[in-house]
């Protein structure tokens, strides 16, 4: 009865490190993807009370700001006025935020307060 129980335990513990070596693996090919936001904005503070609320949900849903209206310097063509570039843990995240009700609330005081061209990309395996 002993060997049956050590086999049991065996064969569980074989299937967790399994597991969890899949969702490692999982982990490590999904490749990251980033939201890039051209604006002009029309309506300063406006869109001062669009850009709090946004942030908050970009961050509740996971993504992190990495430019937010940084200086630009353009090599060929004209410069937008301002960038964003949300960084996500994979194109799933970066879409469904923008898809989402909390997004979407949002959208008619985006539209109010700047013009917007938005898409993402997806980035390297790490």
């Amino acid at each position: 009865m002993r060997t049956r129980s050590s086999l049991a335990v065996a064969l569980l513990a074989g299937c967790a490190i399994g597991a969890a070596a899949a969702t490692v693996l999982q982990a490590q090919t999904t490749p990251p993807a980033y939201s890039i936001v051209e604006v002009d904005v029309i309506d300063p503070e406006g869109f001062k009370a669009f850009a709090a609320r946004n942030a908050a949900g970009v961050a509740a849903a996971g993504g992190q700001f990495i430019v937010r209206r940084g200086r630009v310097v353009t090599s060929e063509g004209r410069p937008p006025k301002g960038v964003f570039i949300i960084a996500w843990g994979s194109l799933d995240k970066a879409t469904g935020y923008f898809n989402s009700p909390v997004f979407k609330e949002l959208t008619p005081l985006r539209d109010k307060t700047a013009k917007v061209r938005l898409f993402h990309v997806e980035g390297l395996p790490k």
